[in-house]
């Protein structure tokens, strides 16, 4: 039986069916189901929160999307862009048993040296972290909410 860790984000009526015994859900996003992880349950209630409460355009969000890192091929979760095709938010999910530590801000953060973008967030549908970057100054702010999509 499905039974998926409650989370500290919205409920959404999600595509969820089964077949034999492996658990999917539908990612409207890419239209396609997925197979039901701890990390895709919570990658699928951000992805939602962000379109349905933050009014971030479906459009300007790509998902899982590679990147070259000290010559390895690596993947960022969600990646955010706005209108002018400039990277804006990077989130990073992970599941809820793992722990939001300094080593995941690390690794968000080396991405982020590839993505550049204005914001990190780091969310594991227990915790979240809020990271509005100074890219010039390489630095960042630790902030208790993520932004509207207007307020980018």
């Amino acid at each position: 039986m499905f039974n998926p860790t409650p989370l500290n984000l919205p409920p959404y009526p999600f595509k969820i069916t089964r077949k034999d015994d492996v658990v999917f859900i539908f990612d409207e996003l890419r239209k396609k189901h997925l197979v039901l992880t701890p990390e895709e349950w919570v990658r699928q209630h951000f992805i939602q929160q962000l379109i349905l409460e933050k009014k971030f355009p479906k459009t300007l969000i790509q998902i899982e999307g590679g990147l070259v890192l000290n010559q390895l091929q690596k993947r960022s979760d969600i990646l955010v862009y706005n209108t002018a095709g400039e990277k804006v938010m990077l989130i990073e999910c992970k599941a809820p048993k793992v722990k939001i530590t300094q080593a995941v801000f690390e690794q968000a953060s080396r991405y982020n040296s590839i993505h550049q973008a204005k914001w990190i967030v780091l969310t594991n549908g227990l915790q979240h972290v809020f990271a509005k970057m100074d890219l010039k100054k390489g630095s960042f702010i630790f902030t208790p909410e993520m932004p509207d999509y207007q307020d980018l």
